[in-house]
């Protein structure tokens, strides 16, 4: 997300501009200025500190420990090495983080260095010109990423971030509830997964944890379904053509109907939270559901939220469906990387290649918990719940990042509250894709 500067007499140039205004807009909505940030950022190419040294100004998120210690101490090691450049830190939690980007975006100022999670949020950026090309900088590593680390921050056929984890969900299950219900083996198509449901509520087990209330949990379900039935070029070109409506995307609803008309969620799903006690992560913890489908921070959540499945915790990837487009082992996920301003100086991308050289990244995975954005540095990977998810990834011929990523914000929250409304009843398969159609279109 940076400053617009094209031909106005272009095609192109057109497209950009009306894209940079509905994303300003979004900003002005939400009553963001630049001017009551309390950080300061877009800092003029070359600019100095007292010492002399270039000072270069990355924003992170990482406010937990052990990240929120690793994080300064690899800025000092670049320092150590390059002792005519300062990095300095700016680290806010996500949602500020997010509010303050948004703001800055809509100055046409941002970081030197800036967390990213890719997607449409992103491109929106690069089609107001405000971000670095960084294909040529990531090229000595394209081949040494894992699968699909890079797919978040390409753009026609171009990098735009230097992607630093990725991450994927699939189903977390307790294997002692799947054998007392005579569930023998993870299942592996959406017939074998709606039997499992029924065996475990047969033998009295809640199937699924699920946090209605937050909504973003349950559109999983419908996003992975539709990547299953469609496929990730189906998504893409839905995306392109702003129009959600097709068969696949229908029966993509359906599917979750049939799940849902089961009645698999745990009593009072509908206003469970995620993390807080009694939410999602707390009914699987504490072994009162046998599933929850979620991402690869679910078994930490869980032993933080309630007891944790600890040795009877498994993990199995997203059912494949009958007669669907979608390759099995395709992955529905995210992750994090780093973008650059475009400006910024030289030695913001000469960080970046530092923080994510094979040697550094393997620092990452084992001091500060990431999943592998390099092959390199798997083999670091201690927790035997991040391999399982880590060798998925590897194994991934396709991406479909988040949608409430991959989408404009205000698609991603309608794809978020129609899927939610389809779970509790309120809409069809049919008024869901409409209406996340509606605002595909106006975006």
């Amino acid at each position: 997300m940076p400053v617009f500067d094209r031909a106005a007499v272009s095609p192109s140039a057109v497209a950009a501009a009306l894209s940079r205004r509905r994303f300003l807009g979004t900003a002005s909505a939400v009553g963001l200025g630049a001017a009551g940030l309390s950080a300061c950022s877009g800092s003029e190419s070359g600019a100095t500190d007292g010492k002399g040294r270039t000072v270069v100004e990355w924003w992170n998120i990482q406010t937990t420990e052990p990240s929120k210690t690793v994080w300064p101490e690899r800025a000092k090691a670049f320092e150590a090495e390059h002792p005519d450049v300062r990095i300095k830190l700016v680290t806010l939690e996500n949602d500020a983080y997010k509010s303050k980007l948004t703001a800055l975006t809509s100055s046409g100022k941002l970081p030197d260095i800036y967390h990213t999670w890719g997607g449409g949020i992103l491109e929106q950026q690069i089609d107001a010109g405000l971000v670095e090309d960084l294909t040529e900088a990531i090229e000595p590593l394209s081949d040494r990423f894992v699968g699909v680390a890079p797919d978040p921050y390409k753009f026609d056929g171009k990098m735009y971030a230097m992607p630093m984890e990725i991450g994927g969900v699939g189903f977390w299950y307790n294997k002692a509830h799947f054998k007392k219900a005579g569930v023998t083996s993870p299942p592996a198509t959406w017939s074998d997964y709606l039997d499992a449901v029924k065996k475990l509520k047969s033998a009295g087990i809640t199937p699924i944890a699920l946090a209605g209330k937050e909504k973003w949990p349950g559109m999983y379900y419908w996003a992975y379904l539709a990547m299953r039935i469609a496929g990730v070029d189906g998504m893409k070109k839905a995306a392109e053509a702003k129009d959600f409506t097709g068969d696949d995307f229908v029966k993509a609803g359906e599917r979750l109907k049939e799940l849902v008309a089961l009645k698999p969620f745990q009593k009072g799903f509908l206003g469970a939270a995620y993390s807080t006690p009694g939410g999602e992560a707390a009914t699987m913890g504490n072994g009162k559901a046998a599933m929850e489908l979620m991402g690869q921070w679910a078994p930490v959540v869980q032993a933080d939220a309630g007891k944790g499945v600890g040795k009877d915790l498994g993990f199995f990837t997203f059912p494949t469906v009958a007669g669907g487009k979608g390759d099995g082992y395709d992955i529905f996920g995210g992750g994090g990387g780093y973008a650059v301003r475009k400006g910024a100086p030289r030695a913001a991308v000469d960080f970046l290649k530092f923080f994510m050289s094979p040697e550094s990244d393997k620092l990452l995975v084992k001091k500060a918990n990431l999943m592998p954005a390099l092959k390199d540095a798997i083999g670091s990977l201690t927790d035997p719940n991040l391999k399982v998810v880590s060798a998925a990834l590897d194994k991934a011929t396709g991406f479909q990042l988040y949608l409430d990523q991959a989408y404009p914000p205000a698609l991603g929250q309608e794809i978020n509250d129609s899927v939610a409304a389809l779970i509790a009843g309120a809409k069809s398969p049919e008024q869901a894709a409409r209406s996340i159609t509606q605002v595909a279109k106006s975006q």
